[in-house]
Formats: structure tokens, C-alpha cells, sequence
């Protein structure tokens, strides 16, 4: 992938806001700044960074999906009253690969794991 300006602007907004923004999210972080970025340029952006594996697409979480700029494996934890994504260590489930795995016959290749209740905030 070549170098662009907008993709990088794009990028380490991203970086920057570890929130799991959706797209319209990094479009109002980004058009104040560089106005220069139309929403068009952020998609293509978005779709290229989630496609090279530079980013992720994490889709099924909402209606619209939201971007990860860690693409290590990990889960997340969606706040049902704040809205807030937060990042889960995986190593709150090692052996679900494996069971899955020896219980059903099937070859693992990816998964995710979403979990969803009230974050620390809104608990209290």
C-alpha cells in the first residue's frame, strides 16, 4: 500500500481515539482539522487500512460499524447503558478455542467474542 496523507491522518486519528469510533465519529474528529478529508476518502481509507489487516472492522457490534486500530487478539465489552466499547484481554477465555475444537470436530481459524452488561461507571 502506498503512502497518503489521508491515510495516514485517518490512521493516527484513530490511534489517538482508542473509543472504537464508527466512520461518522472519525469524520467529525477529522473534518474540523483537515477539511481536505471528505467522507468518501474516509471510507476508502477505512475499507484499505481494515483490508491490509492495519486496522479492524469490528462489525455486528452496532448498526453502523466501529474501527479498532488494535489488531491484536482481543475481545470487547460493549457498555448497554453508556454505549462505551472497551478491549478484553483474551486471556479471559484460552480454552474456548480449544474446547471448541475437541467438542465439535471443527478447525478454528478466527472468532470474536463480544460481551455486553454495565461498565465500572455506570455499575456504580
Amino acid at each position: 500500500m502506498n503512502y497518503s496523507r489521508q491515510r495516514e491522518i485517518v490512521l493516527q486519528t484513530l490511534k489517538n481515539n482508542v473509543v472504537h469510533p464508527t466512520a461518522e465519529d472519525l469524520y467529525s474528529m477529522i473534518s474540523s482539522e483537515y477539511p481536505e478529508v471528505s467522507k468518501a476518502t474516509l471510507y476508502r481509507n477505512l475499507g484499505q487500512l481494515s483490508d491490509a489487516g492495519i486496522i479492524k472492522k469490528i462489525e455486528g457490534l452496532d448498526i453502523p460499524a466501529h474501527f479498532d486500530h488494535n489488531t491484536h487478539l482481543h475481545y470487547h465489552f460493549i457498555c448497554e447503558k453508556c454505549g462505551k466499547i472497551f478491549d478484553v484481554s483474551s486471556n479471559v477465555a484460552e480454552s474456548v478455542v480449544r474446547k471448541t475444537e475437541f467438542e465439535t470436530g471443527f478447525k478454528v481459524t478466527s472468532h470474536e467474542i463480544v460481551f455486553k452488561g454495565l461498565c465500572k461507571d455506570c455499575k456504580e
